[in-house]
């Protein structure tokens, strides 16, 4: 893998044959890696892959117009070739009045924060493949499973760099290990089939190969025999491996692109969408966060913000483009990749854990579902209406009792923020988190 001072001097060698192209303003972004990863299947090691690649994204400016090309050949001939054919294309593109670079006075400074990404350790292919086989070992040996899907184990290590013809220029890296089974319960028409898996930066946070195999085994056991359920509005509980989506929506509908657009079911930056006393955050100085960052996509400082602040929200996520077309402030939330202009979205995202228990949570439900798998995408992002196929287990009495599958929920997207309670479980496992949460009210309809 490259490093730091490569991918830079990478990243200024096409920048000035940008310039030297006829470009009034460039950046470019280098995105790079290498992964082992081994793949099991009933006890036999499957497959097992090595891969390094390395792609540059440049962007160029002739005057308002712009144009984006990727490519993974870093010779001098092809860096100026690149650059020749983006100053062109940007020239024939329409006119673009929002896209630019960030001021000099708006870009990052100080990178000094240690975020521990990287834990540094080589690659162990032995131990990769141990532990894959363990994983899926430990998911077969549940009582119930009667067949595998699948499992695996993988080490990364990646660089991203930025830079621009106003003068940033910076570059991280960090490492990722990961563990993951699949398997099957039940034989014939009458079988089930679920996973688990755990990500981290380091691998001494990794949990062990035992636990999430075990997980994935009892996940799977659990959902045998699905009970039918009656069609009606009753609260549902989103279990943490489901909860997390329902920020998805809302980063997506408070993003400045679909604000400009007028394609959200949001219009005022400051509305009260929770209960009082809820708070969502976004932390990019989280220490070993599967998304922390000193800079975001266009060189801007990233932040820590509190983007639902007691219930309400404290403003639109915006790169430069939105911000100018709305005539506000850019708040260091751009996303970037090598084949387009830069997006927006957030760093290690989370709603904030609430008081209650769990169990004290499914205990005042009485009758309702928790939900464990979400299916399908039937989210309409302009009116805000919510509905999904899932599936999960049946709340009666207070208590978690049988399975459920090939259910329907449904409701509004403001109407389901409104009458949000998060319980206590908060567990930072992935980029964007929540505990469990009970929406109640929300019509459910039955296999």
């Amino acid at each position: 893998m490259l490093s730091h001072a490569d991918a830079l001097a990478h990243l200024d060698q096409i920048l000035n044959a940008a310039t030297a192209a006829g470009a009034t303003d460039a950046d470019a972004v280098f995105v790079g890696g290498e992964a082992v990863s081994v793949s099991v299947l009933k006890g036999d090691v499957e497959d097992i892959t090595r891969s390094e690649d390395a792609e540059i994204g440049l962007r160029v400016f002739a005057g308002d117009r712009n144009a984006t090309v990727a490519l993974s050949d870093f010779s001098r001939a092809a860096m100026e070739e690149a650059a020749s054919r983006a100053v062109a294309m940007a020239r024939a593109a329409t006119a673009d009045d929002y896209a630019g670079l960030a001021s000099r006075d708006l870009l990052a400074e100080d990178l000094s924060a240690d975020l521990d990404l990287d834990d540094g350790r080589d690659f162990d292919l032995p131990g990769l493949q141990q532990a894959a086989l363990s994983t899926e070992a430990a998911a077969l040996g549940v009582t119930g499973i009667t067949n595998s899907g699948g499992g695996g184990a993988q080490s990364a290590r990646s660089t991203t760099a930025l830079a621009t013809t106003n003068g940033f220029a910076a570059a991280r890296s960090g490492s990722n290990h990961a563990l993951y089974a699949s398997v099957i319960a039940g034989t014939g028409t009458k079988m089930e089939r679920d996973y688990a898996q755990s990500s981290q930066r380091h691998m001494a946070d990794l949990e062990s190969a035992e636990t999430v195999g075990r997980r994935a085994g009892e996940r799977t056991a659990a959902r045998m025999d699905p009970a039918a359920i009656k069609s009606g509005r009753m609260p549902v509980l989103f279990d943490p491996r489901v909860s997390a989506s329902l920020l998805g929506h809302l980063i997506a509908a408070i993003s400045g692109a679909a604000i400009a657009r007028g394609t959200s079911f949001l219009d005022d930056p400051q509305a009260q969408l929770f209960a009082a006393g809820i708070e969502v955050l976004d932390d990019p100085h989280r220490p070993r966060g599967h998304r922390s960052r000193t800079f975001d996509g266009e060189g801007l400082p990233a932040r820590p913000r509190k983007i639902v602040e007691d219930g309400r929200l404290t403003g639109w996520l915006m790169n430069i483009a939105s911000a100018r077309q709305l005539g506000l402030a850019p708040t260091g939330h751009a996303v970037r990749g090598v084949s387009g202009p830069p997006g927006t979205g957030t760093s290690n995202l989370h709603l904030a854990a609430g008081s209650k228990s769990r169990q004290d949570l499914i205990a005042e439900t009485g009758n309702g579902v928790i939900l464990t798998e979400l299916i399908g995408q039937g989210v309409n992002a302009v009116t805000g209406d919510y509905s999904r196929g899932a599936s999960g287990f049946l709340i009666e009495n207070g208590e978690i009792t049988r399975p459920v599958s090939e259910i329907t929920i449904a409701g509004n997207l403001k109407d389901m923020f409104a009458s949000l309670t998060p319980a206590s479980d908060l567990e930072f496992r992935h980029a964007t988190n929540a505990p469990t949460v009970r929406i109640d009210g929300m019509t459910v309809a039955g296999g």
